[in-house]
């Protein structure tokens, strides 16, 4: 006998990591130069110079049985000192050590505050489009998800949606801005209102009703702001990766931090740490601890993803697409499709060797998702494609 859940889980991939192992038997079979993939949001920029003479410096300085050795659960407190002192800094709040949780990557953080938080019969919003993994990882704590549709074109939270949404078993609002799929970044005027009502709401169920920011791509924007969401609402719960920022998405590393200000703080920590504890988090990986907390605030150079941003902005808009609404952050481009269709939209496209992901699987159909952290020329090469899949819907 075994898990169901996990058997169906384990047999199905997610429809990003689908179309990623289709792009590469494909590259085998007809040349890597003729497969357009824009699946997958793999960094393809360099980390900054300060990870690589980091690592240089800790690999032939520092012992290597305390470099490569276990550290305390929740980190090394040396890390999580420089850590809670440079978001102090940062964001101009007084933080400690005792406020941050060492993860492996978000994908953790994000599990150890829903394992922690989740009680039965809570539930969780998420706001359309969204991450699918959200909702895998949000089941797999025992709780209810209730998907809320996104606010088109902008991609800002439908208020009356939430109003109506929030109810006595909502535990927690979970957020990603800047967000994957769309790219939008919440604006402070959104934050205001979002802090709002669920003080309102808070009040009303007499309970607290967390919000949890998941922030991996915090850094990567283009012009836009990102607005510190615990300044905004007190009750707040940061999850932070360190892939995108400092191109380190193999090496899982990541935090949560529970501000002081956030209700029950002491024990929600408590939780999170032992939530890590059910879940297998021994520690997170010691060498990349300490390699994030000396370049914690630094960026790779992002200006590779700016310049596709605007090449697919410019090129795309001239053959007819709506680029409308470019991506304010991250490195997708969240593109409406031409037919309301978008699942075969993108099967047109595959047909083509272009790959795009539909936005069906964000909750968010009539849209598909291009991952533009890619050499340039790659873009360049899939503009005539873009151009034949317009002529199939007989436009030029």
């Amino acid at each position: 006998m075994f898990s169901q859940r996990c058997y169906d889980l384990g047999t199905a991939r997610s429809v990003i990591r689908e179309l990623f192992e289709y792009g590469k038997l494909r590259a085998n079979e007809v040349g890597a130069d003729k497969v357009f993939d824009f699946s997958i949001g793999n960094p393809s920029v360099p980390p900054p110079p300060a990870v690589e003479e980091t690592l240089e410096r800790l690999l032939t300085t520092v012992d290597p049985l305390t470099l490569h050795g276990y550290t305390s659960a929740q980190g090394d407190l040396a890390v999580r000192e420089q850590l809670a002192a440079s978001l102090s800094r940062r964001f101009g709040h007084p933080y400690e050590a005792s406020r941050l949780y060492l993860t492996v990557g978000a994908a953790a953080a994000l599990c150890c505050v829903f394992h922690a938080l989740t009680l039965p019969g809570d539930e969780y919003i998420v706001f359309a489009p969204y991450f699918p993994e959200y909702k895998v990882f949000m089941e797999g704590a025992g709780a209810a998800v209730n998907i809320l549709p996104p606010r088109y074109p902008d991609f800002q939270i439908d208020f009356a949606a939430l109003d109506g949404a929030v109810n006595e078993r909502t535990k927690a609002v979970l957020i990603n801005s800047p967000n994957n799929p769309s790219g939008a970044v919440y604006t402070p005027e959104t934050l205001t209102a979002l802090g709002e009502l669920l003080t309102q709401k808070s009040r009303k169920y007499g309970h607290p009703i967390y919000l949890i920011s998941d922030e991996p791509y915090r850094e990567l924007t283009y012009g836009a702001a990102t607005p510190w969401v615990p300044d905004f609402y007190s009750n707040t719960i940061v999850c932070y990766s360190y892939s995108k920022s400092l191109s380190l998405p193999g090496e899982r590393i990541g935090y949560v931090l529970v501000p002081p200000e956030a209700a029950d703080a002491d024990a929600v920590y408590a939780a999170v740490a032992g939530a890590g504890r059910t879940l297998g988090y021994v520690n997170a990986p010691s060498l990349f601890q300490r390699v994030a907390a000396q370049c914690d605030g630094l960026c790779a150079d992002t200006s590779v993803y700016a310049k596709n941003r605007e090449l697919l902005t410019d090129e795309l808009g001239k053959l007819g697409y709506d680029t409308s609404h470019p991506p304010q952050g991250t490195f997708y481009y969240f593109l409406p499709t031409l037919e309301p269709d978008d699942v075969t939209f993108c099967e047109k496209a595959k047909a083509l060797d272009l790959l795009l992901v539909p936005g069906s699987g964000f909750g968010a159909p009539g849209y598909a998702r291009l991952s533009f952290c890619v050499p340039t020329a790659r873009i360049e090469g899939a503009i005539p494609v873009f151009a034949a899949l317009v002529k199939q819907y007989g436009r030029s």
